[in-house]
């Protein structure tokens, strides 16, 4: 039978949905881009914002679309949250939530042969253990995103994740290194640590180990040429854990900080529990023993009761931190979390406004970033071929490069001259 997948979300939910595969090729069954010949559809949803909810009821009602016959698995954190909803309204014949979903191949099995619906939608118990899914290759990529931990205790009040994945939960570290072992002798060069709270991991253990113990072993691995941090918390950032760091050979000098306002006032609104301050002194602790660095980051603009000068705050927080690139989200009122009881909810049009002025910021600081790389030289893994021989690869702090090659350079690491910029493009 064909399966194919629409996955919404996160790094996390690509790593879960390519288990699923693994699993579902191990079955037998064959994976496919979604058409009319799709026997099976599963729709790894996302509910990080209300969009992400839209988006993922629009990707269940076009799997009936392609085939009105076909089986439709609707799975992941909006099912988490939305449960009895998509069960009542939505054209699903299993709906597993955030847990259970490497009993994918169980689940189809009994839902065809018993002609019933699936519900698999379990709470989490205070102590959770970590749901084992593995890989061991990745579908038509170079990069292999690798998850090592679960769910977050963070809270943060604008945030429902907290509730739909769980209690902070670690991977154990020798499966860990299996599969990247595994991903090696499968030819692939760079590995991305990530989970809901990375920089939790090991804290659930009951031993003295943590990232950075866990990132020095996987430096040891052969084959293995980089290894990339997803999503990280300020927190995490100390002196001993960057030169620690810094000694890794394999580390990228790359940093996802989330910061989501450079207003103290909204950050406490926001229960961040840091402050601009704190997180600056982070940001120069990384800068102090990997000075190229690309540090980026995600920022929230209306939150409730953000006034023009919290937004203001902002700004110039980006342009005192001069990170390589900056996400810019609206806020979006999620049911259930405290942000969505304040008052003061900023209208749609004064967020657009924001959004848009702190994208053309950030815009520009990423250009400016960018500018202190020509003329120098940058090693560059190619993942993607494009149009006219032209191949497109990251640096090590996470810059886009693009390459023109009569060879086939996918999955090289190159060390190339940068000779101009154009658009989000190094070009070599």
């Amino acid at each position: 039978m064909n399966v194919s997948f629409f996955t919404l979300g996160c790094k996390v939910n690509q790593f879960e949905t390519e288990a699923m595969i693994e699993i579902l090729e191990n079955e037998g069954y064959k994976i496919i881009e979604p058409s009319e010949n799709t026997d099976i559809f599963i729709i790894n949803t996302c509910t990080v914002t209300g969009e992400s909810d839209r988006k993922s009821r629009q990707m269940i009602n076009r799997a009936k679309k392609f085939n009105k016959d076909s089986l439709v698995i609707a799975a992941g954190c909006s099912v988490q949250l939305n449960e009895n909803k998509i069960e009542k309204e939505m054209p699903v014949d299993i709906i597993i939530g955030t847990k259970n979903k490497g009993n994918v191949a169980e689940y189809i099995s009994k839902a065809i042969q018993e002609k019933k619906r699936i519900v698999k939608v379990d709470n989490f118990n205070k102590k959770e253990n970590y749901e084992e899914l593995k890989i061991n290759n990745v579908h038509g990529r170079t990069r292999a995103n690798i998850k090592i931990q679960d769910g977050c205790r963070q809270f943060c009040s604008y945030c429902i994740i907290p509730y739909v994945r769980g209690p902070i939960r670690s991977r154990e570290k020798n499966n860990i290194i299996d599969e990247v072992k595994k991903l090696a002798q499968n030819n692939f060069k760079e590995i991305v640590l990530n989970g809901i709270h990375l920089a939790s991991y090991g804290k659930d253990f009951n031993k003295s180990y943590g990232l950075i113990d866990l990132i020095e072993e996987l430096n040891k691995i052969e084959g293995i040429k980089r290894i990339r941090l997803g999503s990280l918390e300020q927190g995490i950032i100390t002196e001993s854990f960057i030169e620690r760091l810094s000694e890794c050979e394999k580390m990228c000098d790359h940093f996802h900080l989330s910061l989501q306002s450079g207003s103290d006032t909204v950050l406490k609104r926001m229960n961040r529990r840091y402050t601009t301050k704190e997180y600056e002194e982070k940001v120069n602790i990384i800068r102090k023993y990997l000075p190229e660095s690309g540090i980026t980051t995600d920022i929230i603009v209306g939150f409730p009761q953000e006034t023009e000068k919290e937004f203001e705050e902002t700004c110039e927080f980006v342009n005192k931190i001069g990170f390589s690139r900056i996400h810019v989200f609206k806020y979006s009122p999620r049911e259930g979390t405290k942000a969505a009881e304040l008052k003061g909810q900023i209208n749609g049009k004064i967020k657009s406004q924001r959004s848009k002025k702190l994208s053309i910021l950030g815009n520009e600081i990423s250009t400016e970033f960018m500018n202190k790389f020509v003329n120098k030289n940058a090693d560059v893994l190619f993942e993607i071929k494009k149009e006219d021989n032209f191949y497109e690869g990251y640096t090590t702090n996470y810059l886009k490069v693009l390459c023109k090659s009569d060879i086939n350079i996918k999955n090289n690491i190159l060390n190339l001259k940068i000779r101009d910029i154009s658009k989000d493009y190094l070009i070599v």
